[in-house]
């Protein structure tokens, strides 16, 4: 079962465009952040971006200034606008999403994590 679905990647030309998506249906129930990571060929998988429920963005000084995060309404779908690829940005893109985790006194945002499967990225 399915359930984080990505789209978007692609090959493209250093300078050029594309624009990642991540559907998570079961967001809206006690999600709280989604979250983009990436990782390159033989290298660690790096944080990229997040957008939290209250709508704060934070990016990785990588992509800031060029990557820009965003959520639909509904919130069960988080956008990745990719601008000024460079080569280096070349990598499998993964979405996170993350849920709320409850108690009697408070509640915080180190619930269950789900990962997509990856989209691919390739900047040449």
């Amino acid at each position: 079962h399915v359930q984080l679905v990505e789209s978007g990647g692609g090959s493209v030309k250093a300078g050029g465009s594309l624009r990642l998506s991540c559907t998570d249906p079961g967001f809206t129930s006690n999600g709280c952040a989604m979250n983009w990571f990436r990782q390159a060929a033989g290298k660690q998988r790096e944080w990229v971006a997040t957008i939290r429920s209250d709508a704060s963005r934070s990016y990785a000084d990588s992509v800031k200034g060029r990557f820009t995060v965003s959520q639909v309404n509904d919130m069960t779908t988080v956008y990745l606008q990719m601008n000024d690829l460079k080569p280096e940005d070349t990598a499998m893109y993964y979405c996170k999403t993350d849920r709320v985790q409850r108690t009697f006194q408070h509640s915080s945002c180190r619930g269950r994590r789900i990962w997509g499967q990856g989209t691919q990225v390739t900047v040449s």
